[in-house]
């Protein structure tokens, strides 16, 4: 299945997209959240959606997309998880995974506008798998771990490099700002994924390809990854999980590049969908 939100911010309805068009579900649940996930919603939406399929309204006209679910408790990243990036961002290869949080404030839609921070000059871009976690899981083991993944999003992980590195502290003011974490359009349930680590990934700015690459190069594998986390702290319905970027960041151009207002953002994952955001 392919979950959706759309309305405007605050008052998104939920859907799924059927044939191409989307179907308002709400008469099954009024939000895509922490409830949802816990309850086992994934699965009893599956089951609703093949008795009723032939019923659902379909929704009609230019529908604002917002994030595919709501608000989670927490946004973690996982930093350095590309080889290539590593090497541009001129940081060593880490031999476990780096951790750090995302402010969930930062949520926004996939095709919301991009807001450049006060005094930002070094705005930067990031493609990047998002994963959905679809129960408590703690401790568990990577074998364990696909039993806890709702789906999978894509995900710009907007970083403001001057913030993030020249500003002292932990990345995450760099990482934090509002719009800065734009996902969706869909999540998608595991099913629709033949394989979650071989999937195409690029992203472009006006249109200029910048990153080009593929979930093959992560180092550390999405299994691997949630188990991992989960020894440190427990993720609970609806977390998402950031996997990391692969080279062609703006940090890593030589000169760098930054974005400007005006500029057009364009990225997608195979599978997962694409989006597009305007900086202002």
């Amino acid at each position: 299945m392919k979950i959706i939100r759309f309305g405007q911010p605050g008052h998104e309805r939920p859907g799924i997209i059927l044939n191409e068009k989307i179907n308002d579900i709400s008469s099954f649940s009024q939000n895509i959240d922490e409830a949802f996930f816990e309850s086992g919603g994934i699965e009893q939406l599956r089951i609703w959606v093949e008795k009723n399929k032939n019923n659902l309204p379909i929704v009609t006209g230019n529908q604002r997309l917002g994030a595919p679910f709501q608000r989670p408790s927490k946004i973690i990243c996982i930093g350095l998880n590309y080889a290539d990036h590593a090497r541009e961002a001129n940081m060593e290869l880490p031999k476990e995974p780096v951790l750090f949080f995302k402010s969930t404030s930062a949520l926004s839609g996939p095709n919301d506008p991009l807001i450049i921070p006060r005094n930002s000059t070094k705005t930067d871009w990031e493609v990047e798998l998002g994963v959905v976690i679809g129960k408590k899981s703690s401790y568990i083991s990577e074998q364990e771990a696909a039993d806890s993944i709702a789906g999978y999003c894509l995900h710009n992980d907007y970083s403001e490099r001057e913030f993030q590195l020249e500003r002292s502290g932990q990345w995450v003011k760099g990482k934090s700002c509002d719009t800065f974490a734009p996902m969706g359009p869909y999540l998608v349930t595991p099913d629709e994924i033949s394989d979650v680590n071989n999937l195409k990934m690029w992203l472009k700015v006006n249109g200029k390809t910048m990153q080009n690459s593929n979930t093959y190069n992560l180092v550390f594998k999405i299994h691997f990854i949630v188990s991992y986390i989960s020894q440190f702290m427990t993720l609970l319905p609806g977390d998402v999980i950031s996997t990391g970027t692969p080279a062609g960041v703006g940090m890593g151009m030589k000169p760098p590049v930054y974005l400007k207002k005006g500029d057009i953002i364009e990225l997608g994952i195979e599978g997962l969908g694409q989006q597009r955001q305007v900086a202002i």
